[in-house]
């Protein structure tokens, strides 16, 4: 693997700062972003805490998924524009975003299973979906995603950096930050490609599969309310499972700096602040607890 002597202590993200002449509009625009990211996601928690009627499984994890894209914008949001980081600061940065994007990978799936039994197992599905069962998914959500990628890290520690110390991008991803490596670097790419598809690609299809027949049941159902209720309780988690997994397939498949970052603001900072609009719009379970909070209020 190599020795762990390194002429670099710190990187130099460079973030946008290419566009000198935008930092003044640009860090307004992500300021407003992360502000409205906060009070979006934390409002959904807060809706799902405290309101008696959104204490269901589906719920349950919405509030998971909607605390997780806090800790994902404030990993990511304040360097955004350009920062000096240290090596060690660098690496856990990398380390925090890397678990938190395979949680949400782990948390869209169970949120699909959930759907699934919903519709298509309606009779048993409070009994397969209960408390214990609901607190055993999400907890497993969130250690299996924190636990899927210190040994890269570690690895990571054990690369040799000589220079240059700059990172095109807005944040440590791997590949930017594997690049500057001297050492061999193909064990570690390969490994970590093997590992990122395993936390992604197994999740995606058990989804793809779930929604499969979700269809079925949905397609089968004679009632065309019965229909349109069933689709619309799905119509956000596939929005957002879409964007996700959308953004990631192209970031990952394409070798263009400037497209990378471009397309990386989409699964790091667009989508967790739109993830609460698109639950609660098309939701009027959410929308009748927001308008019950602002009448306590």
């Amino acid at each position: 693997i190599g020795d762990n002597k390194t002429s670099v202590t710190e990187f130099i993200l460079l973030g946008f700062g290419d566009l000198p002449e935008l930092q003044i509009l640009l860090f307004l625009l992500f300021l407003v972003i992360y502000i409205v990211t906060m009070a979006g996601n934390i409002l959904i928690v807060v809706l799902v805490v405290t309101e008696q009627h959104l204490h269901t499984p589906m719920y349950f994890f919405l509030g998971n998924l909607s605390c997780l894209e806090t800790c994902c914008s404030s990993t990511i949001l304040p360097r955004v524009l350009g920062v000096v980081i240290s090596f060690s600061g660098c690496v856990m940065q990398l380390y925090i975003f890397g678990s938190q994007a395979a949680t949400e990978s782990f948390l869209l799936t169970v949120m699909a299973y959930d759907r699934y039994l919903a519709i298509c197992n309606p009779l048993r599905y409070t009994a397969l979906m209960n408390r214990r069962v609901c607190v055993e998914l999400a907890s497993c959500s969130w250690l299996g995603g924190f636990l899927f990628n210190p040994v890269i890290m570690a690895w990571i520690y054990r690369l040799r950096f000589c220079g240059p110390n700059e990172i095109d991008h807005f944040f440590c991803d791997f590949m930017p930050l594997v690049k500057l490596s001297c050492s061999d670097t193909h064990l570690i790419t390969l490994a970590a490609f093997l590992l990122s598809s395993t936390a992604t690609l197994i999740p995606f299809l058990l989804t793809l599969i779930s929604y499969a027949f979700i269809i079925v049941a949905i397609v089968k159902n004679p009632s065309s309310t019965g229909r349109q209720k069933a689709f619309s309780t799905c119509t956000s988690h596939l929005t957002v499972v879409s964007t996700f997994y959308g953004a990631l397939a192209i970031v990952y498949s394409r070798d263009s700096v400037d497209t990378d970052k471009l397309l990386s603001l989409v699964y790091t900072i667009v989508t967790p602040m739109f993830n609460p609009f698109i639950y609660s719009l098309r939701n009027k379970e959410v929308k009748a607890a927001l308008g019950k909070l602002v009448g306590k209020k």
